[in-house]
This record gives C-alpha cells, sequence and structure tokens, in this order.
C-alpha cells in the first residue's frame, strides 16, 4: 500500500491565501446575525428554499452573475448532546467541485479535520476520482498536524477497505515496512520455524494458509524514552477455520485486521509528531483458512507465556495470535501496552458498531483514555474485566480454553484470556473493535474505519507531549 493510493484530497489543506468560496457554518443561535450579514438578495434567496440553521441544513447562494458566491451550512445547536463535532466532514460530498474556506467554525482545527476525513474515497478498484470540493486551511490551525492525522486515517481505512486477496500477510508486512521507512524506524519479522517456536499460537492459526503467517514488529524513538507498545490484530480473513463461519457472517473478513490498521494509524500519528517515547508496534499477521494442516478444536496448542490453551472454537482465534505477541510486549516491561482487535461479536451486541469496548484494570488509564476519546472524538466505553468469569474459561486437559462454555460475557471472557498472558503490565488496555461503518456519517464514509487511533494519538500526546 503507497502513499500514492490514497486520495490527494484526504491528505492536504491548501494554502491560506488561495481564492475560496466562503462557508457559513450556522448555529441556531448565530443565524440571525448570519442572516442580517447576508446580501439582500442572498438573504430573500435563503429565506425562499426556506433555509433553517439545522444540523445538516444546506444553502448554496448565487452571487449577481449566477456563480455560486456563499454556502450556508447548519450545525444546529452544539450545546445538544446529539450534536455532532465532526459535522462539517459531510460538506465534501454535498458541495460541487471547487475550493472553499469554512467562516466561523467554533473549532477550526476540529472541522479541518472533519473535512478532510468526509473527502476520504477508496479509488484503488474504481477508474476515474470524480470531482471534490478542496478547503483552505483556517487560519490559526496547525495544518501540518491535521494534515499527517488525516493521512494516517487514511492509509488504516485503505488496509481495511482492501480485499484479501491483496492485502495477506506479507502486505500487511509490507505496509509496516513502508510505515517505517518513512518514520526512520526498525523493522524485523519472524516467520517459518522461527515463528513456529518462538509463538506457537500464531504459527498454529495461520497454519492452514499458504500464505505464510508472521510477527511483525517495529521499533522507533530514543531507547531512554518511556516506552508503549501498541498490539495489533493482523487477521488478513478470517473463515472461522474448521469451525467455519456461515456465508454471511464470513462477507466482511476482510476488516478482521482492522486492529492492525489502527495500530498503524496511531503509530504513524505518534512517529509524524515525534513524540518523545520509545514506540514498539507488534503485529501478529496471519490468515485463518482451511485445509489438512488447520488447527482443530480439541487440540491443545503450546504459547510462548508457557500456557497451554485448549481449542474450544477454531474462530476465536484472533485472541490467540494475540496472546503470543502480548506475551512478548509484557516480557520487555513497558509503561503502556494498548492492544487493538476485532475480537468478539458480544462487544458489538452490547455497544454497536461505533462505540469500541475499552478494557483495563488500571482506573488512571481508564479516566485518560475516556478523555482522549472525547477530546479526539474517537469515543470507546469502559466495560467491567470482572475477575469471577475467568472460571468460565477453565479446561479440564490445559491451562485454559480459548472459548467460555456458554453464550455469556464474551467480550468480557476473550478480555480475561487476553490478561493472562500479560500478567505484570498493570497499565494495559484491550480495545475490542469493529473497524467498519456500516453506514456513511460525518467524516465517516461507508466502510473500514481505525476506531481508535486518533484516541490513541490523543492520550500518548497529552502524555508524551508533541
Amino acid at each position: 500500500m503507497t502513499q500514492a493510493e490514497i486520495p490527494a484530497t484526504t491528505l492536504g489543506l491548501l494554502p491560506g491565501d488561495t481564492q475560496a468560496v466562503p462557508v457559513s457554518l450556522v448555529t441556531t443561535g448565530s443565524w440571525a446575525k448570519v442572516e442580517a450579514g447576508l446580501e439582500p438578495a442572498q438573504r430573500s434567496f435563503a429565506r425562499a428554499i426556506g433555509f433553517k440553521p439545522k444540523a445538516g441544513g444546506l444553502a448554496l447562494l448565487p452571487g449577481p452573475d449566477g456563480s455560486l458566491a456563499r454556502v450556508l451550512f447548519g450545525l444546529g445547536d452544539p450545546e445538544a448532546a446529539s450534536h455532532d463535532r465532526l459535522l462539517v466532514g459531510k460538506l465534501p460530498g454535498l458541495l460541487p467541485e471547487g475550493v472553499f474556506r469554512l467562516d466561523d467554525a467554533p473549532e477550526p482545527a476540529e472541522a479541518a479535520l472533519a473535512w478532510l476525513m468526509g473527502s476520504y474515497r477508496f479509488g484503488r478498484y474504481r477508474s476515474g476520482g470524480g470531482s471534490q470540493a478542496r478547503l483552505v486551511a483556517p487560519a490559526g490551525i496547525d495544518a501540518a498536524e491535521v494534515e499527517r492525522i488525516a493521512a494516517a486515517v487514511a492509509m488504516g481505512r485503505d488496509l481495511v477497505n482492501t480485499p484479501a486477496n491483496d492485502l495477506g500477510p506479507a502486505e500487511i508486512e509490507a505496509a509496516a515496512r513502508t510505515l517505517g521507512a518513512r518514520h526512520g524506524a526498525s523493522v524485523t519479522v519472524t516467520q517459518g520455524e522461527a515463528l513456529a517456536t518462538e509463538y506457537p499460537l500464531i504459527h498454529a492459526v495461520g497454519a492452514a494458509s499458504p500464505r505464510a503467517p508472521r510477527l511483525i514488529d517495529l521499533t522507533w524513538g530514543p531507547a531512554d524514552a518511556p516506552r508503549v507498545t501498541l498490539v495489533g490484530k493482523g487477521v488478513a480473513f478470517d473463515t472461522g477455520g474448521l469451525d467455519i463461519k456461515p456465508s454471511a457472517a464470513m462477507l466482511l473478513m476482510k476488516k478482521d485486521m482492522g486492529g492492525a490498521a489502527a495500530a498503524l494509524a496511531a503509530a504513524d500519528m505518534v512517529m509524524g509528531a515525534r513524540l518523545r517515547l520509545r514506540l514498539r508496534l507488534l503485529i501478529p499477521a496471519v490468515e485463518n483458512a482451511v485445509s489438512g494442516n488447520a488447527f482443530r478444536p480439541g487440540d491443545v496448542l503450546p504459547s510462548r507465556a508457557g500456557l497451554s490453551v485448549e481449542i474450544g472454537n477454531t474462530d476465536a482465534e484472533g485472541r490467540l495470535i494475540l496472546a503470543d505477541a502480548l506475551a512478548l510486549a509484557d516480557a520487555d516491561s513497558p509503561d503502556l501496552i494498548l492492544d487493538f482487535s476485532t475480537l468478539t461479536g458480544a462487544a458489538r451486541v452490547a455497544l454497536g458498531p461505533d462505540l469500541p469496548a475499552f478494557f483495563t484494570e488500571d482506573d488512571a488509564l481508564a479516566e485518560a483514555v475516556a478523555q482522549a476519546g472525547r477530546a479526539a472524538i474517537d469515543p470507546v466505553w469502559r466495560m467491567p474485566l470482572h475477575a469471577p468469569y475467568a472460571s468460565l474459561l477453565d479446561s479440564k486437559v490445559a491451562d485454559l480454553n480459548n472459548v467460555s462454555g456458554g453464550p455469556f460475557a464474551g467480550a468480557i471472557t476473550a478480555a480475561l484470556f487476553l490478561r493472562r498472558f500479560a500478567p505484570n503490565t498493570k497499565a494495559h488496555g484491550h480495545f475490542d473493535l469493529y473497524g467498519w461503518n456500516p453506514s456513511t456519517k460525518p467524516g465517516r464514509p461507508e466502510g473500514g474505519e481505525v476506531q481508535t487511533a486518533r484516541l490513541t494519538y490523543t492520550l500518548l500526546k497529552t502524555r508524551y507531549g508533541g
């Protein structure tokens, strides 16, 4: 995945002195003042078409020669609990081709980022890019910061949106190597016999595919800086293994590497901002396929941590590959571990597609994550690591089973399973995300999404400076 494959409009804002059509962002409270400042003909036109400053309301106002002279866009009531702070991200899909500037944006940097995220289009397989509305950088913002974040989001979305025939473990590795080369990070990869010996769970999950499994290990930053490790689930495609999924459940399984995409996007933001930390990014990359050497229900597998795992279900493969990666992360004693994965349907049943579940034993980390999520408009919801539920993972023949014996608390038991493999790191957070926008919302086009990436960057920037 090369930088050239990311649509250019997601990467840059135009210089502030560029000629542009003004876009007045109108709230219910500011409409009277804005209306009074319009040219008489424009005021009459806005009234004639019934423009109201409700959220998403739009009016294209002509000038004397009939050309587009001004745009009115309603923000509704920004104080309402239901207000969408990314609402400006709707504009690129509504406006004609041209250059625009935002007037009266309550948070100009936030609005510019929403615009760029809303400009994203996955065009790798379609001819012609279509027209695009472009945005002039609002005065006073850190345009380079906004562009970096938007570019990282676009890169991660591209990875999730790419079908599995063009994105396997090797291509995930290539994306990590491209990212590492751009930022001066080192990347090492373990595969083959070394993987089978050192990371037996990763090897077992990926063994059935002709596309070899691997562990990708990226490191960046001063050795004496605070150490932060990100771990992303990189299942390029998940058939479910021998516990094969029904066809309807397999349709979106190209997104099962959404955790890896989110971790890569977060790492891109961190390295691009040159935060003072020692970053490590671990991605176990596999394809969970079906063949004669696929791991089986009832198998007992060793793990890097020394715990034996009975396989209750081969479709619970994500936690297996994360277990080996987390054992490696934990052994390094970092200050913080965050893992990202499209792990359980139970989390989606509980919280829906837009709100990832977050698990941690560290109350201070939970509060910091919640604050970062609100600041970045990238929310999560903390779920309990209810320790008594760990008994649901008991096995009669191994140290633990990879699934519980019943239908209850699936997201919690998955998080408790992962916790067994990073026991020494208190500041360990686990994100169980969906990685997909099932429908288009402002700034969030339908398709792949790097949920929690912007949250993570905001969290680390707050802790370790810009």
